[in-house]
C-alpha cells in the first residue's frame, strides 16, 4: 500500500509481487490499511488463554512406539 501512495506503478507491484495477472495485484492493492486499522479498532483486545500442555495416554501412543511401550508404562507407573 505504501508503494501505491509512493506513486509506485501497479504493474511494477504486480511484478514485484510475482502475481501472473493485475486482477491478483488489484484484489490486495483495494484493501487500504485504513480500512483495516478502523476494522481492528472495534474489536476488543485478545485476551490470550493459558496454554496447557498435551499428554497422550499410552494407548493414544502404541500405535506410534508398539505395544511395548504400553506394557513399560504400566510396568514403571
Amino acid at each position: 500500500m505504501e508503494l501505491l501512495q509512493a506513486g509506485v506503478d501497479c504493474s511494477v507491484i504486480a511484478l514485484w509481487l510475482g502475481h501472473e495477472t493485475m486482477e491478483t495485484t488489484l484484489t490486495y492493492l483495494h484493501a487500504h490499511l485504513e480500512l483495516k486499522e478502523s476494522a481492528l479498532a472495534k474489536l476488543k483486545p485478545y485476551e490470550r488463554a493459558k496454554a496447557e500442555r498435551v499428554r497422550p495416554n499410552d494407548r493414544e501412543l502404541s500405535p506410534i512406539f508398539g505395544d511395548d511401550r504400553a506394557g513399560q508404562a504400566a510396568v514403571a507407573g
